[in-house]
């Protein structure tokens, strides 16, 4: 169980770096797969944000796992699980697909949550 544990938040931790990256390099393709597509007159600032805060809570995740042990990334986990939540209801607001907010978002938040559980258990 310590190997998935940690292997699946390397993992999580590595694709939402990898999430952050590509919104900051390439905007609104990312924004369409996020399942908001950005307006072309508009938004950079947002999405650059957003860029942000994914490679951060990336970086954020892989020093915890590795400066601080799993029990530490557990929590980081946890609260980071919020996220994915809020991006399932933000897609449903604004007009993208259940498939997307359920399918991407709010399955992302169950993931998220199992190895936060995962990694307690370690």
């Amino acid at each position: 169980m310590t190997v998935t544990a940690y292997t699946l938040a390397v993992v999580l931790d590595l694709f939402i770096l990898f999430i952050g990256a590509r919104f900051l390099l390439r905007p609104r393709p990312a924004a369409a797969g996020y399942g908001v597509p950005a307006k072309p007159d508009g938004d950079a600032a947002y999405l650059a944000v957003k860029g942000l805060r994914d490679l951060t809570f990336g970086v954020v995740g892989l020093a915890l796992l590795i400066f601080a042990g799993a029990r530490a990334e557990a929590w980081f986990m946890l609260a980071v699980a919020i996220v994915p939540f809020g991006d399932t209801l933000i897609v449903l607001r604004h007009g993208g697909t259940r498939a997307v907010a359920f399918g991407i978002h709010f399955a992302t938040a169950v993931v998220v949550l199992i190895s936060a559980a995962l990694l307690f258990a370690v």
